[in-house]
C-alpha cells in the first residue's frame, strides 16, 4: 500500500539512537582477514585497477566475486571511484568542482547544510571537531552539489552518504561519486517530494511477499507502511543502521551490483527479524513492530551472517525492474504522474561503464623510421626525386653486372694443333692432348703448359655459371 501523504524531505531525526552511530565504531570490528590473505587480495587488485577497462569488458564476473569478498582497505577508496563511474565523470570534468566550490551557493541550503554537519559521524576523527577539515569538506561537497543540481538542491539522506565516501578520498573525489549515487545508483531519491523512494518501497514490500510470507502478512496486517522503515535503510544505504565492518561489505557490492544489494539487505533484515511465529511473538503491535525494526538483533546485522545471506538472496535485477513497472502503474491509476522524472537507474558498475565508457586517447601510428621535426612526408602513390635516382641507379648496376656474367659464359677459344712459332722436324707431329710418357720433353712442357691454362679457363667458366646461377635464384 502507498503512502497517504508524502514523507518530510528530512527523513532522518536527530534523536540519540545508537544505531545511528554505526559508522562511528572502530574499524576493530572488521572481519579478521589474515595477513598473507590481505596482501594477495591488494596485489590482484591492483592489478585489476591497472587494467579496468579489460577487466570490466571480458572479466565482470570475477569482479563481482572479489567485491562480495570484500575489496582490501587500502584501495577501498579507489576501487569505489572506478565501480561507480566518478573517475570517469571526474576526468570529463576538470576542474569543475573547484568552479562549484568558488561559487557562492544559494542561502537557503547552505543554512541547512550548517545546521547538519555537526550529526554526522559525531564520534569520528574527522567530524568530531566543529569546524574541521572533515567537516568543511563535508560543507564543500554538500554545497557543490545543490549549484550541480539546482533543482534537487540538498537532501537530509546525502551528509552521511558523502561523509562515508570522505573517510575514503578526497572532496573532488568524493563529490562526483556522489554524483553518481544520485544519478545512476539511486536516481530520484533525493528529489522534492521523495517520489523515487516510495516506489521502492512498494517494489520492497511486493518483494518480501516472496521472500518471507510470514513478515510480509504481518506488516499487512497491521498497516505498516514500508516507507515508514525502509526510508532511512535505502536513501543513506546503511550508513546509519548497520554496524561499521557491515556497511563496508554492503557498500562494497553495492558499488558493483547496484540498487538490488539494498533490497536483499533490507529483505534479510525484515525475513530474520519478522519471518518466524516465534519472533513475533513479542510484536503483537504496530509500536513493538516498529521498535523491532528500529532496534535490529546484533546477530542478522553481522558482517559475515549478513554478506552471506544477501549473496545467497535470488533477487535479481530484472524482478526489480518488474516490480517497477507494476507499481509505477499502480502509482499512476491512484495518483497520477510522477511530478519528478527521474532518469533510468543503472543496476551496478557494468551498466555504469557500458552507458559511459571511458575516454581513450586516438591511436597515433609510431613509425619505425624516425624523421627531423618539419620534414615534408611526399603524398601517398608518389616518389620522391632521390627515390627515382636510386631506382636508376639499381637498373643500369643491374645491366652491367648481365652484360659481365654474359661474357664470362661464352666458350674457350681451342687450342691450335701446333705449338706456335715451332718448326716440325721431319717425321715430327703435333703431340695430342693426353701426350704418353714418351713424347719428347720439350713438346709435353709446351703443351703441359697450354693444357694447364685451357683448364684454368674452364675451371673460371664452371665458377661463373655457378654464381649465374645463384644470381638468378636471388633475383
Amino acid at each position: 500500500m502507498l503512502a497517504t501523504r508524502p514523507p518530510s524531505r528530512q527523513p532522518m531525526t536527530p534523536g540519540p539512537r545508537p544505531r545511528s552511530r554505526a559508522g562511528e565504531r572502530s574499524c576493530t570490528g572488521l572481519e579478521e582477514v589474515p595477513l598473507e590473505v590481505l596482501r594477495q587480495r591488494e596485489t590482484k587488485w591492483l592489478d585489476m585497477l591497472n587494467s579496468w577497462d579489460k577487466w570490466m569488458a571480458k572479466k565482470h564476473k570475477k569482479i563481482r566475486l572479489r567485491c562480495q569478498k570484500g575489496i582490501p582497505p587500502s584501495l577501498r577508496g579507489r576501487a569505489w571511484q572506478y565501480l561507480s563511474g566518478g573517475k570517469v565523470k571526474l576526468q570529463q570534468n576538470p576542474g569543475k568542482f573547484d568552479e562549484l566550490d568558488l561559487s557562492p551557493g544559494d542561502p537557503k541550503w547552505l543554512d541547512v547544510i550548517e545546521r547538519d554537519l555537526h550529526r554526522q559521524f559525531p564520534f569520528h576523527e574527522m567530524f568530531v571537531s566543529r569546524g574541521g577539515h572533515g567537516q568543511q569538506d563535508l560543507f564543500r561537497v554538500l554545497k557543490a552539489y545543490t549549484l550541480y543540481r539546482p533543482e534537487e538542491g540538498y537532501c537530509q539522506a546525502q551528509a552521511p552518504v558523502a561523509a562515508v565516501l570522505l573517510m575514503h578520498m578526497p572532496a573532488e573525489q568524493a563529490f562526483w561519486c556522489l554524483v553518481q549515487i544520485c544519478e545512476k545508483y539511486l536516481p530520484g531519491y533525493y528529489s522534492e517530494k521523495l517520489e523515487a523512494i516510495q516506489l521502492d518501497g512498494e517494489i520492497l514490500f511486493s518483494l518480501l511477499h516472496k521472500v518471507s510470507p510470514v513478515a510480509y502478512k504481518h506488516l499487512s496486517k497491521q498497516k505498516i507502511d514500508p516507507i515508514l522503515y525502509m526510508t532511512e535503510w535505502f536513501m543513506c544505504a546503511f550508513s546509519r543502521t548497520l554496524p561499521w565492518s557491515s556497511v563496508l561489505r554492503v557498500w562494497d557490492m553495492f558499488f558493483c551490483e547496484g540498487v538490488k544489494i539494498l533490497f536483499r539487505v533490507g529483505l534479510v533484515l525484515l525475513k530474520h527479524s519478522l519471518g518466524s511465529s516465534e519472533k513475533l511473538k513479542a510484536c503483537q503491535g504496530q509500536y513493538e513492530t516498529m521498535e523491532r525494526l528500529r532496534s535490529l538483533s546484533p546477530k542478522i546485522m553481522q558482517e559475515t551472517f549478513l554478506v552471506q545471506e544477501v549473496i545467497e538472496l535470488p533477487v535479481t535485477e530484472r524482478q526489480i525492474e518488474r516490480e517497477h513497472l507494476i507499481q509505477l502503474r499502480k502509482w499512476k491509476d491512484t495518483r497520477g504522474e510522477l511530478q519528478y522524472q527521474s532518469p533510468p537507474r543503472l543496476h551496478g558498475a557494468k551498466a555504469i561503464s557500458e552507458a559511459e565508457p571511458a575516454p581513450r586517447k586516438a591511436l597515433e601510428p609510431s613509425p619505425s623510421i624516425r624523421l627531423p621535426p618539419g620534414t615534408q612526408l611526399p603524398a601517398p602513390g608518389t616518389k620522391s626525386r632521390q627515390q627515382k635516382q636510386a631506382e636508376k641507379e639499381h637498373q643500369k648496376a643491374m645491366k652491367e653486372k648481365a652484360k659481365r656474367q654474359k661474357g664470362q659464359q661464352q666458350p674457350p677459344p681451342q687450342p691450335s694443333p701446333g705449338v706456335p712459332g715451332e718448326t716440325s722436324g721431319p717425321g715430327l707431329e703435333a703431340p695430342p692432348q693426353g701426350l704418353g710418357p714418351t713424347a719428347d720433353p720439350a713438346p709435353k712442357a709446351a703443351w703441359g703448359t697450354e693444357d694447364a691454362g685451357a683448364k684454368d679457363l674452364l675451371h673460371h667458366s664452371k665458377e661463373s655459371l655457378t654464381s649465374q646461377e645463384s644470381e638468378d635464384t636471388y633475383l
